[in-house]
């Protein structure tokens, strides 16, 4: 793979950005217990973007790893989880909100300490949505990367401590034109009282070719039909 850039995501900071088919995205948490929420839309058209439900609903699973695959509201495969050190990533949890930050770390502001306030997913993941000509409404539920949230038989939802190690990896790949938007915000249910501080590396290389036995087209016969719908699209285009 061809390395084509990088960038450290700081604690508490946000991206955003385009990124072609055909591309690795690798995260790489520098110190332990990193959560990293993400969004995904057809860069082509802004209004296809990732869905929860079926992504889920379609690999019959509540958490995302190596063979999964990020499902459009249009049926195609936005991106796919390619490699993946820790196993279990996190798509119910939401992100965090001003108020519930306020809450658990205690009342910042950017009027008083500047850059050092303790940010929130959804602030972050709104002003990266409005740079790129989108809003609040356009806002759905995100992958939190390296957490593990699991449930009991009650429906309780518990974040498992020690998931993430520092060098911990996961590497998409990318199926169509997405914009990518990031935030570097704690997971709303990690139960540390204390804003985490953990730094996250994001590369992008360029992507080997999808072969026949790819274990991402083979996890599901579900999987094979949205990839049949991508490359579709990209074929008339």
């Amino acid at each position: 793979m061809t390395h084509v850039w990088s960038t450290i995501l700081s604690p508490g900071g946000k991206w955003s950005g385009f990124i072609k088919r055909g591309k690795c995205i690798r995260f790489t948490a520098l110190e332990e217990g990193a959560n990293v929420s993400v969004l995904f839309y057809n860069a082509r058209d802004l209004t296809e973007r990732y869905v929860m439900s079926d992504t889920l609903k379609s690999q019959f699973t509540s958490h995302l790893t190596k063979g999964h695959v990020l499902l459009s509201d249009n049926g195609r495969v936005l991106a796919s989880f390619l490699e993946d050190s820790v196993g279990w990533h996190d798509p119910i949890a939401g992100c965090t909100t001003r108020e519930k930050t306020d809450a658990k770390y205690g009342v910042t502001t950017y009027q008083i300490q500047r850059n050092e306030y303790f940010r929130s997913g959804r602030e972050n993941l709104i002003t990266e949505l409005a740079r790129n000509g989108l809003g609040a409404r356009d806002l759905v539920p995100v992958v939190n990367l390296f957490s593990k949230i699991t449930t009991d038989e009650n429906g309780q939802l518990t974040f498992q401590k020690n998931h993430c190690p520092k060098g911990a990896t996961v590497t998409l790949r990318t199926e169509m034109d997405l914009l990518v938007v990031l935030s570097n915000t704690p997971n709303p249910l990690d139960p540390k009282t204390e804003f985490p501080a953990v730094p996250v590396q994001m590369e992008v290389s360029s992507s080997p070719q999808v072969e026949e036995d790819d274990i991402c087209v083979n996890n599901r016969p579900e999987n094979r039909r949205a990839f049949e719908n991508t490359w579709a699209y990209y074929d008339l285009y």
